[in-house]
């Protein structure tokens, strides 16, 4: 921005105003620059660092059907054995974590990485369900979970009258 476009503007909205947007620009410049937070770990699809930085959340579908409800998480990367599904109350807790160990030698080069992370997701459930008929699958990083309703619970539909 020019200067005398600067002035200008200062003018017309106040000095206050104006500094605001200056700094939002250069706070905006500042995380340009700086790398990706977790630029060491290597990334895994279907999974999103928290703030704190410590946890991932997988990405989860929850589908709302007639009968029952199916929530669907993406954990790729995640062995079965390494999920801990649990229901109370009205939620859904999916928590698990992963481990990857990467090596590679080649003549004088010599690279040897570790990983692990975990992760948690707690998913508010739209209805009451049979928590004793819950069922869940794992396939290709897929963990779906299927909670049928309890009776009271199921929907249904409601006529609209005209008046």
């Amino acid at each position: 921005m020019a200067k005398e476009d600067k002035e200008k503007s200062l003018a017309k909205r106040g000095a206050m105003p104006a500094m605001m947007d200056d700094m939002e620009r250069m706070m905006e410049q500042m995380w340009e620059r700086m790398p990706w937070r977790g630029w060491m770990r290597p990334w895994m699809p279907g999974m999103r660092e928290t703030a704190s930085g410590g946890f991932r959340m997988p990405n989860v579908d929850v589908l709302d059907r007639d009968k029952e409800i199916v929530v669907r998480a993406e954990v790729p990367g995640v062995e079965k054995d390494d999920l801990d599904v649990s229901i109370h109350d009205s939620s859904l807790t999916i928590r698990g974590h992963s481990r990857r160990e990467d090596e590679e030698e080649k003549g004088t080069y010599y690279r040897h990485e570790v990983s692990y992370g975990e992760f948690l997701r707690t998913v508010q459930l739209p209805a009451e369900v049979d928590v004793e008929q819950v069922k869940a699958k794992f396939r290709n990083g897929i963990l779906e979970v299927t909670l049928p309703k309890v009776e009271g619970a199921k929907g249904r539909a409601i006529e609209i009258e005209e008046s």
